[in-house]
């Protein structure tokens, strides 16, 4: 009996270490263009804070922000943040002006959607 609730454990333990593997990205050619940042949220299965955002990643390392404050209170504010993919990666400027850069892992990607996972904060993105 306790060997059957060992190998399940070891299950249930490799199943949640896969589920949020991140891909490891060798550039940034699979992120360069136009995302909509349509959300973010704690914890990646918890509930989402809808947001209006465009993030344009250029080839120059530069990631070309347009967002929009959702009660309506601002107008558009755009922002231009340095970024580069170093060991699989996003390392992105933390806030405009400073040199400090924080890691943005890549959970999920491929031609519609994109979700990162940066220190504190799950990134949905469409296409």
């Amino acid at each position: 009996m306790k060997l059957k609730q060992a190998l399940l454990a070891g299950v249930v333990l490799l199943l949640s270490i896969s589920a949020n593997a991140e891909i490891l990205l060798e550039d940034n050619s699979k992120i360069v263009g136009k995302w909509n940042l349509y959300a973010e949220a704690a914890q990646l299965h918890k509930e989402k804070v809808e947001l209006f955002s465009i993030w344009d990643f250029t080839n120059q390392g530069v990631i070309k922000t347009e967002s929009e404050d959702r009660f309506g209170r601002t107008k558009t504010l755009k922002i231009d943040l340095k970024y580069a993919v170093e060991d699989g990666v996003i390392k992105k400027q933390k806030s405009p002006g400073r040199a400090k850069l924080e890691t943005c892992k890549v959970i999920t990607l491929d031609d519609k959607e994109m979700v990162l996972k940066c220190p504190f904060l799950y990134l949905f993105f469409k296409r």
